[in-house]
């Protein structure tokens, strides 16, 4: 694990070829608990590309100076995030 917030990622290598790549992260929340918006990639074997665009939220505890790996939501497609934004717009308008 990492001790820097900024370090966190969850591109994911395994025999040299990178089957989750990061493509962008925002830090959404920082402290104890730290909430990060990720956009990657999957490696799809078959065909030897990377998917479409994908979206996770995560969250981090951070216990003993170390960021540890709490809970996960991903987006499942980009209708989903859509859906989202749009909701969470209405509901926050001023």
């Amino acid at each position: 694990m990492t001790t820097e917030v900024e370090d966190l990622t969850i591109q994911y290598e395994e025999d040299g070829i990178v089957l989750l790549k990061e493509l962008d992260k925002v830090i959404l929340s920082k402290g104890a608990w730290t909430t990060i918006l990720y956009r990657y990639q999957n490696w799809d074997k078959a065909k030897e590309e990377y998917s479409k665009d994908m979206y996770t939220i995560r969250r981090y505890q951070k216990r003993s100076g170390e960021y540890i790996p709490k809970s996960k939501f991903n987006i499942s497609s980009a209708e989903q995030a859509k859906k989202i934004v749009s909701t969470l717009s209405e509901w926050i308008k001023d």
